[in-house]
Order: C-alpha cells, then structure tokens, then sequence
C-alpha cells in the first residue's frame, strides 16, 4: 500500500495514523488526509504527524487504499463525492459503525472492501478490533490488512453482522470503562480521597485485573469468587451492585448500542 488516504480526520483516524506511525507499519509519506471542511484539523494532523494533506481530489485516483473515517451521517455524501475519482484498483477499509459493505459498493462500485470497528486503544497500539471482508478482498490483500490492524492491537475475523455487536462491546468499550473510572474519582473523593490518588489506584485496578484474566486463564466468575471473602467488604459491594441491578444496566447498555448501530445500517 504505497498511497494511503483518510476520508475524515477525526479521532479514529487519528488513532489509527499514530498506531501505524508509532508501530512503523506505515511511513508518514504514504498517508494523507483530507476532509470536508475543517482545514485547521488536517494541518494540526499534518503538523503533528508528517502526513500530507490531500491537495486535489482528482488525486485520488493514485490511491491504493481510502479509508472511510467520517461520520455514519456523512457517509452517503462523502462517498458520492469521492466515487468518481476512484481508480478500478483501490480498495476500501471502512471505519464506519452500521454501514454495510453493500452500501459502500452501492456508491463506490465493486472493489475489494473491508469493514473494521477498532477503538481508540488504536493509538497506543491496544485496540481490540473486529474485521469482516467482502469477496472481492484475495487471501493477498487479507494478508495486508490484517498486518495492519495487528499493528495497532489485536483483530478478530468475524461474519459482518456480528460487527454490530463488536461496535457495542469493543467499538464503544473505552467510553464505559473511562466513565467507569468517573464515577470511581466521584465517589473516591466523597469518601476522602484525592482525585488524582483514586485514578492511579483504579487505573492499576483495571491494568492489574486485565493481565489477571490473560495470564491465569480463570473464567471472571472464578477470579471474582476468590476475591469475595464471606462476610467481607467485597461481597457488601458486589451485594450492592445486584441490588442496584448492575447486570441489568450493563445488558441495556450492550444492546442500546448494538441496536443503534443497527439502526444506523437501515438508514443508509
């Protein structure tokens, strides 16, 4: 992939632009970016990164791979404007949360196209994604996309429906986790504690717990029982946590965003 080019500038894209620049998957010189209309974004990108901003969109025809970072709402008219300067060859890795692959070749005609829905874990090569492939992507260029997914953290090949609920879990997951860590500082600091020491605490906390969970092996349910002394302070929280239905909240939240994403695939 010798020319890259960004449709959209915002925060997956700068996820993904750091992750493959910090991993050396991708070379500065190959990346560019361009955007509707926020020119002060992409010289801030191009500022910080090296990448080259997208002077003529005719130029377009030179690249080997677009990726698709814009907004789901602006999806339909960024890809009708781009269409025509698309060269038969370039493919297509879609960022986008609920739109189909069929709805891409709808507007950018038959071309290999990939579908990912990392998070922003991308930038400091953490993310957790899953990808689906059309027919037109050969075991070749499967090779190179997965190369570069695995640059920016763990991916997972999966059916493309299931993507909806890859956006719900691991897509949106750092936003749960991040307000998790919120309410912790809110109550650490009604309890006593100094914000900052509440977040090196919990963030340790959720490192701690997620290479437990890697390295022992255990199911949660197990490790959870062995933290959970009878009588003790964690089973009076995790007797709380049932009582204000925190399995219930979680699901909700699961299935709220899944079904958006859902909805945002009938609409376009």
């Amino acid at each position: 992939m010798n020319n890259i080019v960004f449709i959209g500038a915002g925060s997956m894209a700068e996820a993904l632009i750091h992750g493959w620049i910090e991993n050396n998957c991708v070379s500065n010189e190959q990346i560019f970016i361009t955007n509707k209309s926020d020119t002060e974004r992409l010289q801030t990108l191009q500022s910080k990164y090296g990448v080259q901003i997208l002077g003529n969109i005719t130029t377009l025809a030179q690249a080997d791979l677009i990726i698709l970072a814009i907004k789901p709402k602006d999806a339909h008219a960024a890809m009708t404007t781009i269409a025509p300067y698309l060269h038969s060859h370039t493919a297509v890795l879609s960022v986008l949360a609920g739109i189909s692959m069929e709805t891409i070749s709808a507007t950018l005609g038959v071309r290999p196209i990939a579908r990912v829905m990392p998070n922003t874990s991308a930038t400091i090569g953490m993310s957790a994604s899953g990808v689906a492939f059309n027919e037109a992507v050969d075991e070749q260029l499967k090779s190179i996309y997965l190369k570069m997914l695995s640059a920016v953290g763990i991916v997972i090949e999966v059916a493309e429906d299931q993507l909806h609920a890859i956006t719900a879990l691991s897509g949106s997951g750092p936003a749960y986790l991040y307000y998790l860590i919120e309410a912790f500082e809110k109550v650490g600091t009604e309890v006593g504690l100094e914000k900052e020491i509440v977040r090196t605490l919990m963030v340790q906390t959720l490192a701690g717990s997620a290479a437990m969970l890697q390295s022992v092996k255990e199911e949660p349910s197990v490790l959870r029982r062995k933290v959970t002394s009878p009588g003790g302070t964690t089973e009076a929280g995790i007797r709380a946590l049932e009582e204000h239905h925190f399995n219930e909240a979680i699901a909700a939240c699961i299935k709220s965003a899944e079904a958006r994403s859902r909805e945002l695939a009938k609409g376009n």
